[in-house]
């Protein structure tokens, strides 16, 4: 164990803390999260961090605001305790589809939070999977983007799918599932899509041969279950053999899980980059190695 690495649990996924910490040797250190009676959020860090080069790892899954101040939080008080180096590791990076304003008097969120973070002592920042690849030249501190690939392809190749076609759900991940497709020799399909107003998707026609073909729906996240149960529709609709579905963040907001039991697929998958509720199921896929070797990485800097 290298005692001048260490990774700072926050409140948000505790478990996959742990086992980043224990893949990478280093020292796992808990960070109690309370609050005060009006609902103020406290954080303390009892560990000596003098000298240290500590990672904080803190998705920003529900409730999103308050796990994005209490990493603000806790990388404030990680630089107050006197650490060398704060990385924030954000498997989910909430706030990255408000990325740029399509109308007046929008903000653009995800830059907003880059700065949150910047401004409480967060000097990189690791994420996965960001919604829109174009963030990685927004954030004002150093980003290491991590792709889910190393973790998801092992499994849809254990999963020998007869006759499959990589389908992207929406235009806007198309080269997620072209680089997909592409390592697994696989057949490409996109669905072309709308959206009438937020969080609510509409699948409208399937481009690419899908008929008599498994169908794998690959897309980033899964909110609220809506852009996958119109895809397997539309996918059945144009003679898909099975259709399966694998996004990368469970984000799952209350009615998700329902929508997509009803959507008659076959294999439903997932990462553990934010914690899944417990009994859904859904096979899950771990991304600690992805994130205990950017740590590794990271720290031989």
């Amino acid at each position: 164990m290298n005692p001048a690495l260490a990774v700072l649990a926050g409140d948000a996924h505790p478990a996959l803390a742990a086992q980043v910490a224990g893949l990478c040797g280093a020292r796992l250190l808990p960070c109690p999260v309370s609050a005060f009676a009006d609902g103020e959020t406290r954080v303390r860090i009892d560990a000596d961090l003098r000298d240290v080069d500590l990672h904080i790892l803190q998705p920003t899954c529900a409730p999103t605001n308050e796990r994005l101040m209490t990493l603000a939080l806790m990388a404030e008080a990680a630089r107050a305790a006197g650490a060398a180096r704060v990385t924030a590791l954000v498997p989910y990076f909430g706030y990255a589809r408000q990325d740029v304003r399509k109308h007046a008097g929008e903000p653009r969120s995800a830059q907003l939070a880059g700065r949150l973070l910047a401004a409480a002592g967060v000097d990189r920042l690791v994420v996965l999977e960001l919604h829109s690849p174009a963030l990685e030249s927004a954030f004002p501190m150093p980003l290491v983007h991590l792709l889910a690939d190393d973790a998801l392809l092992p499994a849809v190749r254990a999963w020998a799918l007869p006759a499959m076609t990589i389908v992207s759900p929406d235009a806007g991940g198309l080269k997620r599932a072209q680089r997909c497709a592409a390592a697994l020799g696989a057949p490409l399909a996109v669905l072309a899509k709308t959206r009438p107003r937020a969080d609510v998707a509409v699948a409208l026609e399937v481009l690419g041969e899908v008929r008599g073909r498994d169908c794998l729906i690959l897309d980033d996240m899964a909110s609220t279950g809506g852009t996958i149960a119109a895809a397997a529709a539309a996918l059945r609709a144009a003679g898909a053999r099975e259709v399966h579905a694998l996004f990368v963040h469970a984000v799952l907001a209350p009615g998700a899980l329902e929508r997509i039991g009803a959507a008659r697929l076959g294999r439903i998958a997932t990462t553990d980059s934010v914690p899944l509720a417990p009994g859904a199921r859904v096979e899950v896929i771990g991304v600690a190695p992805l994130l205990a070797r950017a740590v590794a990485g990271l720290a031989a800097h």
